[in-house]
């Protein structure tokens, strides 16, 4: 299956991708209004990575992204049980 051209995939999700920046936009406003707010947390400064992520050029953003948002692999990690 070929790929979409840019244009088109500008015409499909422009407003898509506008609407989800404004989202997350405010998140960070609303926590930057917030009374002590958090300039050290690991969320935001996950957030934070992640937009860089996004400034980057090339292929295998989403990916890059999704990896600062993982936990590293612990090996002792159980296994869930059914119930």
């Amino acid at each position: 299956m070929k790929p979409m051209t840019a244009p088109k995939v500008l015409d499909a999700y422009f407003l898509e991708a506008r609407c989800k920046l404004l989202d997350v936009a405010a998140v960070l406003d609303r926590i930057d209004r917030g009374e002590g707010a958090p300039l050290n947390d690991h969320r935001v400064e996950r957030i934070r990575r992640s937009i860089e992520a996004l400034l980057e050029s090339g292929p295998g953003r989403a990916e890059r992204i999704q990896e600062i948002f993982s936990l590293e692999y612990d090996p002792e990690w159980k296994i869930p049980q059914p119930k």
